[in-house]
């Protein structure tokens, strides 16, 4: 079920619980305080996927009334770092590397984001997450790859 991965068990234990997912968000968030801006919540964790909402609020607007698109990027880096952190295998470590990111409509909603990795992709070298954020009625508004490093551990 978990896999023995410490993030995955966390989750598991508390995220059954009334509150326990809003619990462990807020806990991801103080692990990596940038991630507080976003006030994301983590819906759905299991190995190589995670999905993640967030609130469409004034903190979180541009100047037209949308949700800027940099808060969705920060949505979908905490996605794949929650995502990566629960998938690991424990003779390996990660480090992000890069963004690529497309713009593809508006976003005027609440946020989902996901974040995807393809499990035989865990080996040293690039490994591409598959990052989407989508608006209450499906509709794509970012859609992207975050590279990350993949290295053993010393």
């Amino acid at each position: 079920m978990s896999n023995g991965n410490a993030v995955m068990e966390m989750w598991n234990k508390v995220s059954r619980y009334p509150g326990g997912k809003l619990l462990f968000s807020k806990a991801v968030s103080r692990k990596a305080p940038y991630f507080k801006t976003v006030d994301a919540s983590i819906e759905e964790l299991r190995p190589n996927y995670a999905r993640l909402t967030m609130k469409k609020r004034r903190a979180v607007q541009n100047h037209i009334g949308t949700v800027h698109v940099i808060a969705i990027c920060n949505l979908l880096e905490m996605a794949m770092g929650t995502c990566a952190e629960a998938s690991v295998p424990k003779h390996l470590r990660w480090i992000p590397k890069g963004m690529t990111v497309d713009y593809t409509a508006k976003a005027g909603t609440d946020i989902t984001g996901t974040a995807e990795i393809n499990p035989e992709d865990w080996k040293p070298g690039d490994l591409d997450v598959k990052v989407t954020a989508c608006t209450t009625d499906g509709t794509p508004v970012v859609v992207g790859v975050i590279k990350l490093w993949i290295s053993e551990k010393k």
